[in-house]
């Protein structure tokens, strides 16, 4: 199990203001069988999450999103997700969506573990056999990595889509002067260290032309992966906010072939 880290240096204000885009949830109308649910995560913040769920025996994937989404942006998603034959369990963070308090980087992966054992608690209640998987887009790659650093003996595998291997660059990359604030790698999320802790099934998923985040950290991930079971997946002619929509149903045929 990875040792606890501290984060002080990522909650400085001027990280904040870059890292979390928070905006709240206009009230709409669920698809059909999604199931909106609520954890307390601490004093009375709660994280706002909704379940796209169909047969409790098919394979469920912990959505951690990306940093200018929530949760009700996948409405049309996780139908889709359903009919690949895949339960999606997005969650939100602090100040997104339905969920209350205000977005920092300890609480983000603070909460992304009480989230956790909340969920496995709710799919042991309510009879929901099939296979765990954690799942992390961009700004959500943070949260499933320390997941899968943490419970790699609990979860069936990793997803990373657009995620980032290097905190610092991408820091510089948004505006943030990390040489004025004292940031170094070592005061951040250590995401390399984190994937090379997890032995499980792990796919990297990553658009060819991410400017934001380069296609070549998709590579470190994909060269420290421990995994015996391990695939990198670069969608051509993508970039990070268009990756769903230009790999279309292929994005699905990536995912289900990996978990099935």
């Amino acid at each position: 199990m990875e040792k606890n880290y501290n984060y002080t240096k990522l909650d400085h204000p001027d990280v904040l203001l870059c890292v979390f885009h928070p905006r709240k949830e206009i009230p709409a109308p669920k698809p059909p069988g999604a199931l909106d649910h609520e954890m307390l995560v601490a004093g009375s913040v709660t994280i706002g999450c909704r379940f796209y769920l169909t047969d409790p025996t098919y394979p469920h994937i912990l959505f951690f999103h990306g940093n200018g989404e929530i949760v009700g942006d996948y409405d049309d998603v996780g139908p889709l997700y359903n009919s690949h034959g895949l339960n999606l369990l997005a969650v939100d963070y602090r100040g997104y969506g339905r969920s209350t308090g205000t977005p920092t980087v300890t609480s983000m992966i603070d909460d992304a573990h009480i989230i956790y054992r909340e969920v496995q608690t709710w799919l042991k209640n309510q009879h929901r056999a099939g296979p765990l998987f954690v799942m992390g887009r961009s700004l959500g790659s943070a949260s499933a990595l320390e997941l899968a650093s943490h419970y790699a003996s609990e979860l069936a595998g990793l997803i990373i889509e657009s995620g980032f291997a290097y905190t610092v660059p991408l820091l510089s990359f948004l505006g943030v002067d990390t040489a004025g604030l004292g940031i170094t790698e070592a005061d951040c999320l250590r995401h390399t260290e984190k994937i090379a802790q997890f032995p499980k099934p792990t796919l990297i998923v990553h658009a060819e032309f991410d400017q934001f985040i380069p296609v070549t950290d998709a590579r470190k991930f994909y060269e420290l992966s421990p995994a015996k079971k391990k695939e990198l997946k670069i969608i051509p002619g993508a970039d990070h906010n268009s990756i769903f929509m230009v790999a279309g149903k292929h994005y699905f045929e990536i995912i289900k072939n990996f978990l099935i």
